[in-house]
């Protein structure tokens, strides 16, 4: 099973390094990387060409774009692989065997997506590491939970090409949340096997769009709450426990 990891940047020059490492070291050979780029005038455009130019699986496009959401479909619409991932410029695959076990799951299950847990990191220059600040344990799906503010971490989100010819891409009127929107469409269709990896296979660096300040959780929330509108499953018990559930995360 081919499988197609798409990574959008943007003035992403003093994390990408780290991003791009995880994916050399990944024990499974069949993996097509995406990258695009929204024309960075940092030194973002030097680090994927010389990265690019060690691996014949690296396909790039650098132009400018409507946002991280349509930057994402651009990718999506290139994407050859059986099974398609997102990995964000300031994330890293937490092990060298993060895919392979991922195409285990799909080879093994028969699922049409897969997802697992997520671990928050802060990244220290003196250490040279990435200290956990929190961590995501997610859990085998129920179709109920969603309404009780549930949601998978979307950087671990891995689905069969198919879903999204099926299901469309990602919607750009939303500028934060259109995630949480895909994964609504996406979890709520019966049709689709839906198969959980308990260990951790991202490692999400703090100060992302829809978490680096009070600002952008105010206006996350706001959209979050457009999505569930929009998704039929809006209630003020919907939206307040989705954020009561990040508090466990601090205690894991």
């Amino acid at each position: 099973m081919k499988v197609s990891i798409i990574t959008v940047t943007y003035k992403s020059a003093a994390t990408l390094s780290r991003t791009l490492r995880s994916i050399e070291q990944q024990t499974y050979p069949d993996i097509e990387h995406i990258i695009i780029d929204g024309e960075s005038p940092d030194a973002t455009i030097p680090i994927i060409h010389d990265y690019a130019a060690r691996h014949n699986n690296v396909r790039f496009v650098s132009e400018k774009d409507n946002g991280i959401y349509d930057a994402i479909n651009k990718g999506l619409k290139m994407a050859t692989g059986d099974i398609i991932g997102i990995l964000n410029s300031d994330d890293t695959l937490a092990s060298a065997d993060t895919i392979a076990h991922i195409v285990k799951t799909f080879k093994e299950t028969g699922a049409d997506l897969t997802y697992g847990d997520l671990v928050y990191c802060r990244y220290t220059p003196i250490d040279n590491e990435l200290r956990v600040v929190r961590n995501w344990v997610s859990n085998d799906y129920n179709p109920a939970s969603l309404q009780f503010g549930w949601m998978c971490p979307h950087p671990t989100l891995y689905l069969r090409k198919r879903v999204y010819e099926e299901q469309g891409l990602y919607k750009t009127n939303y500028r934060i949340s259109a995630d949480y929107d895909f994964i609504l469409r996406v979890f709520s269709k019966k049709q689709y096997k839906k198969a959980y990896i308990p260990e951790v296979l991202i490692n999400m660096e703090i100060g992302g769009v829809s978490n680096r300040d009070m600002r952008s959780m105010y206006r996350k929330t706001k959209e979050d709450i457009r999505v569930l509108k929009e998704n039929g499953l809006f209630h003020v018990y919907t939206i307040l426990a989705k954020n009561v559930r990040k508090v466990g995360q601090f205690f894991h």
